[in-house]
């Protein structure tokens, strides 16, 4: 039997079948709207909820020859961008009615902790590292419905401050693997930036001063157009660098107090390598096994959406399908479930 998944958060469709005894990923498919948001040098989300009504149907369809198997829906119903995710919802409760099987409402962040057991059995607890597009936290996960949020942003996200810096210098929508790729060739010591928070108590993340420091040395430079090729490089480095030296400060207090020896990094921006090196050796000082997704799974994805749905669906979280609703995004703050 399979569990058909949906994911319409953002700007991402994808839909999935996932055999829910062996947990084995029977299909998975995925259709980006990336170029067709490129021109607005970000996500209009008009422009997304009818790019889904087309592309969703179209991923339905491949999942044809398996209907008679599915015998669970699951769909991410929150956070997200309302329209969007009403594309989804819309096509789940629809085809849970006329199939008459159990639909499983997904919170998308629970999906992205669930991309690490996709086609593996569930490993709890963990500490998990979520940086994404829109989210930058650690929680204390100890199962499917004990998930505590121990730390979160006080503004910008990893991956939205990604996007921006890129922006800002004109490189281009999405702005993450540009700028990581920059980085690369780039001097980290090129330019100083201001570490966020450095001389701050604070257990919390907060990226917009040093999105502000960026955007004040590219103007001293005379605007991205003056900007030389060996600027945005070392530029690039220096964000980089300085981004994952606030991480690392904040989060190395949680690791000095949490006795749970597994540290999961998630989200969008998990998919960045430099990223991936640094909480490397972060969690080898602490004596802490790092875990993280495959990089085709760190991305909005359905196949994450299944992996939570199963488990879910065998703890017994279904619903009747007109009972779900969609949640847009809502402030999310330390101490609070997910």
């Amino acid at each position: 039997m399979l569990l058909l998944s949906i994911e319409s958060s953002c700007d991402d469709s994808s839909l999935a079948l996932t055999e829910i005894e062996s947990r084995k990923l029977i299909l998975h498919k995925k259709i980006s709207q990336e170029a067709q948001h490129a021109r607005y040098g970000g996500v209009v989300p008009e422009l997304a909820s009818r790019l889904h009504a087309v592309d969703l149907p179209r991923l339905l369809e491949s999942a044809q020859p398996h209907f008679d198997e599915i015998s669970a829906v699951a769909v991410t119903n929150e956070p997200g961008l309302a329209v969007t995710l009403n594309e989804g919802v819309m096509m789940a409760k629809a085809f849970a009615a006329f199939q008459g099987v159990p639909l499983i409402p997904v919170h998308h962040l629970k999906g992205h902790i669930y991309s690490l057991f996709i086609e593996k059995p569930t490993r709890l607890p963990m500490l998990v590292v979520l940086i994404s597009g829109g989210h930058t936290m650690v929680l204390r996960v100890q199962g499917l419905e004990d998930m505590e949020i121990l730390a979160t942003s006080m503004d910008d996200s990893v991956g939205e401050s990604y996007d921006k810096v890129a922006k800002m210098m004109g490189l281009g929508y999405p702005g993450g693997p540009i700028v990581e790729a920059l980085a690369r060739e780039g001097d980290p010591t090129g330019f100083k930036l201001p570490v966020p928070l450095r001389n701050s108590p604070l257990i919390a993340f907060s990226l917009s001063g040093l999105k502000n420091a960026v955007r004040l040395t590219i103007e001293k430079l005379g605007g991205p157009e003056a900007m030389s090729e060996e600027d945005r490089r070392d530029l690039a480095a220096a964000f980089q660098r300085t981004t994952i030296d606030h991480l690392k400060q904040k989060i190395r207090k949680i690791l000095a107090r949490e006795p749970i020896p597994d540290v999961a990094l998630v989200g969008g921006a998990s998919a960045n390598l430099a990223i991936r090196s640094a909480f490397e050796a972060l969690c080898a000082d602490y004596g802490k096994r790092l875990h993280t997704a495959p990089l085709e799974f760190c991305a909005d994805n359905a196949a994450m959406i299944g992996r939570y749905g199963i488990d879910a669906l065998e703890a017994g979280l279904s619903c009747d399908p007109q009972e779900i609703r969609v949640s847009a995004n809502r402030k999310l703050q330390a101490g609070m479930k997910l």
